[in-house]
């Protein structure tokens, strides 16, 4: 697209000039124009694509990315893109991006126009009578999208406890709450997209059981709702502290969009607020209340905000980070309880707050499994394809305990990404594909104009080996375990982060002995 100048975007005339073809080499991208549009051009050993320069998740620039040969990935979340069809084949984006037709005349590489490559599905020879959807968050959404996509027609239903659509749940810590991400931005989906592909989307609704013998899950108002293939993805809830005072419940949690809403009312008639945790949801909060002009204190007991996942280094950059804006850290010490309109703490420090918030972590909601009698112990138990201890029923997102190839243990991981990709992997399973989920875990936190992402798991780390210079936000590190390199998190090193990805996807460390050699 053009920039907000109105010039036009970067790189040569496709259309009307094109290039040498000779220059675009086997692996190589590079970014051009048709008209007003940028037009990414990829070239494998036996084809040139054309596809769309811009993510359609939060549009990230492609050309910063990565082609792995078939899809080109995005530098900022690491969506990925089908090179051929345009077709958005790895979450968080949604939605396919542009293809176009080339043409080789006389040495050079054109781009004639836009051209219609997109995917088409094969009908499932195998598919259930209905699926059934239990909870409204990333997996439950992504499953939906992905079934129909892949030319399911069969009857759909999520039922969600929540009383709003499926929405992007990272922006409720960040933009939204900030102040600036508009609520049209906040759902998925609109109503009428549900409507157009025949999924019915059930809010306010309570499962109180399923009977996996009888296939079928009964709710609160007491209808009985049979299904043919059920997906469990009823996602985690805050963990509420229990802290004595006379106003208590002043105590705020944030999980859903109206938990956001809240906070952010109540932001706007607030001077002080504490966020009690050091998590990335509390870390998140504090920066968004603090953009917002509140003066902001954070209490945690750690020594440094993050540091069992990210490490001592990032753990410092980011209480520096939001001192610079002005947070107060107060760490190493616990809330002793609230009294009125003042947090009392355990060291005896008392601070005036129009605002209380608990950031403290989460738990999965594992009484549906449980009562329903599948294996559960952290989380539910299912296989490499994501399918649950009972026939018809898989599971996916926060409740979710998998067999991890990398780390080579079950693992459950509480991200976003992490459960949209499920959910896809679930529905394509349920369809009669032999998916496994071996994708490597993927997340972001966004804390004023820093954005740090980290890919892989590593919950064991006895090594961090640090690259570049964290403090000045731009550098990595790599956590290692037993079995070698498990995780990598990083700050302004997009495309490094993207090959760590790769590389961990391939699952050799002798690859990513290289590329951290190539870091060094």
């Amino acid at each position: 697209m053009a920039d907000q100048n109105g010039s036009a975007p970067d790189g040569p005339d496709l259309q009307n000039e094109g290039i040498v073809e000779s220059d675009l080499a086997v692996g190589d991208m590079l970014l051009g124009n048709v008209g007003d549009e940028g037009v990414l051009l990829v070239r494998t050993e036996d084809t040139v694509y054309a596809i769309g320069a811009t993510c359609s998740h939060y549009g990230g620039p492609l050309a910063d990315g990565l082609f792995d040969g078939s899809s080109v990935r995005c530098p900022w979340h690491h969506a990925c893109f089908d090179a051929a069809t345009g077709r958005a084949v790895r979450a968080p984006a949604r939605d396919a991006i542009a293809t176009y037709d080339v043409e080789s005349r006389d040495g050079r590489l054109f781009v004639t126009h836009e051209a219609d490559h997109r995917f088409v599905p094969t009908p499932p020879e195998h598919a259930p009578s209905s699926v059934v959807i239990v909870g409204g968050g990333a997996a439950g959404e992504a499953c939906a999208e992905t079934l129909r996509d892949e030319g399911y027609e069969g009857p759909i239903v999520i039922l969600s406890a929540d009383s709003d659509p499926p929405v992007d749940r990272p922006n409720l810590s960040k933009d939204f709450l900030a102040g600036a991400a508009e609520p049209d931005w906040l759902p998925l989906r609109d109503p009428e997209w549900y409507r157009e592909h025949h999924i019915e989307l059930r809010l306010e609704t309570e499962v109180t059981h399923i009977d996996a013998s009888a296939r079928r899950v009964e709710l609160a108002d007491g209808e009985s709702i049979e299904y043919g293939r059920l997906l469990l993805a009823p996602g985690s809830e805050p963990i509420v502290l229990d802290l004595p005072g006379d106003d208590a419940s002043r105590l705020r949690t944030l999980r859903s969009w109206a938990d956001s809403r809240g906070l952010a009312s109540a932001a706007e008639n607030a001077s002080r607020a504490v966020v009690i945790g050091a998590s990335f949801i509390g870390t998140e909060a504090a920066a968004s209340l603090a953009q917002r002009g509140l003066e902001v204190h954070v209490v945690a007991p750690e020594a440094l905000p993050l540091t069992n996942v990210l490490g001592p280094e990032f753990g410092a950059m980011v209480r520096a980070l939001h001192e610079k804006h002005g947070v107060t850290f107060h760490l190493g010490t616990t809330v002793e309880r609230l009294d009125g309109d003042t947090v009392v703490l355990e060291d005896g420090t008392r601070i005036e707050a129009d605002l209380v918030l608990a950031g403290v972590g989460v738990r999965p909601r594992l009484d549906l499994a449980r009562d329903a009698g599948l294996e559960v112990d952290d989380g539910v138990l299912v296989d490499e394809r994501l399918r649950a201890s009972a026939e018809d029923i898989w599971a996916a997102g926060d409740v979710a305990s998998w067999p991890d190839p990398l780390t080579g243990r079950r693992i459950r991981v509480e991200h976003w990404v992490v459960a949209q990709r499920q959910g896809a992997t679930a529905a394509r399973n349920m369809l009669g594909h032999d998916e496994a989920f071996d994708l490597v875990p993927f997340f972001w936190t966004q804390q004023y104009d820093i954005t740090i992402n980290y890919v892989g798991h590593a919950t064991d780390w006895n090594e961090a080996h640090v690259m570049g210079d964290i403090a000045a936000h731009d550098g990595m590190v790599a956590f290692s375990e037993a079995r070698g390199t498990m995780a990598v998190a990083s700050v302004f090193r997009d495309r490094a982060s993207l090959e760590a990805e790769v590389a961990l996807e391939h699952r050799d460390q002798r690859e990513v002995a290289e590329w951290l050699e190539r870091q060094s």
